[in-house]
C-alpha cells in the first residue's frame, strides 16, 4: 500500500478502499472505470492517482487490503483459544458477517479475484491466493481438538467441503447479479455445520 495513502486518515481510506471494491467486485477488470471509483470515492480522479500510480497498482492495494483484512478476522488469539473445529467455524463465520457489514463488496470483490482467469491481473492473484489460503488454514487449525472426529474423517476435506459450499453460494449469486446478504449467508453457513457436525464427529460430541 503507498505510504501517501497511508498517511490519510482512516474514514478517507475506508470510502476510497469500499469504492475501489464496489466497482471491482461488479465488473471485470478491464471494464472497471477508475472514474466511477473515484466518483464513488468522493475524491477527483487525479488524487485518486497520486495515492496510486495506475489501475492495477490500486487494484492490487485493494486486493492486499482485502486479504489483510479477512484473514485478520479469522487468526486472532481469541479464536486460536478455541478447540472444537465446528465452534471455531462458526465464530469466524460470525466474524466475517461483521467484516461484511462493515465493507459491503468484500466478499464479492475476492469472489471475483477468485476466479478471474483471463484478465491482465490473473497470474499474480493465483499464486497470492494460494499462498494466502495455506498460511491461513496451517494458523487457524493448530490448536483443534482431533479426537471428537469419527476414524477415518480428514478435518481439512471438511474444511474444504464447507469452503467450497460457501464459495458456490457467493459465486451463484454474483452470477445472477444478486447482492449478497451477510445474514442470509450466515444461515445457511450454520445449516451446513450442523449437519457436517452429525455425520462426522463421534456421538458425544454432536
Amino acid at each position: 500500500m503507498n505510504p501517501r495513502f497511508r498517511e490519510l486518515p482512516e474514514e478517507k481510506q475506508l470510502r476510497i478502499l469500499n469504492a475501489a471494491m464496489e466497482v471491482f467486485a461488479q465488473n471485470d477488470y478491464k471494464k472497471a472505470s477508475t472514474d466511477l471509483i473515484a466518483a464513488k470515492a468522493e475524491v477527483s480522479k487525479g488524487l485518486l492517482f497520486y495515492y496510486f500510480r495506475n489501475k492495477k497498482e490500486l487494484y492490487f492495494s485493494v486486493y492486499e487490503y482485502a486479504i489483510e483484512t479477512a484473514t485478520a478476522c479469522v487468526v486472532s488469539e481469541e479464536l486460536f483459544r478455541i478447540t472444537d473445529f465446528y465452534e471455531l467455524l462458526l465464530r469466524a463465520a460470525s466474524d466475517k458477517i461483521k467484516l461484511m457489514q462493515k465493507h459491503p463488496y468484500i466478499m464479492e470483490f475476492c469472489i471475483r479475484a477468485y476466479y478471474s482467469d483471463k484478465e491482465e491481473v490473473s497470474g499474480e492473484l493465483k499464486v497470492s491466493l494460494s499462498q494466502a489460503s495455506g498460511e491461513i488454514y496451517g494458523k487457524f487449525f493448530s490448536g483443534i481438538d482431533l479426537t471428537k472426529f469419527k476414524p477415518g474423517v480428514d478435518p481439512a476435506q471438511i474444511y474444504r467441503m464447507l469452503a467450497w459450499m460457501t464459495d458456490g453460494y457467493l459465486h451463484d449469486r454474483q452470477m445472477q447479479g444478486l447482492p449478497i446478504c451477510a445474514e442470509e449467508l450466515g444461515r445457511e453457513f450454520r445449516t451446513w455445520a450442523q449437519l457436517l457436525k452429525k455425520s462426522t464427529y463421534k456421538e458425544e460430541y454432536q
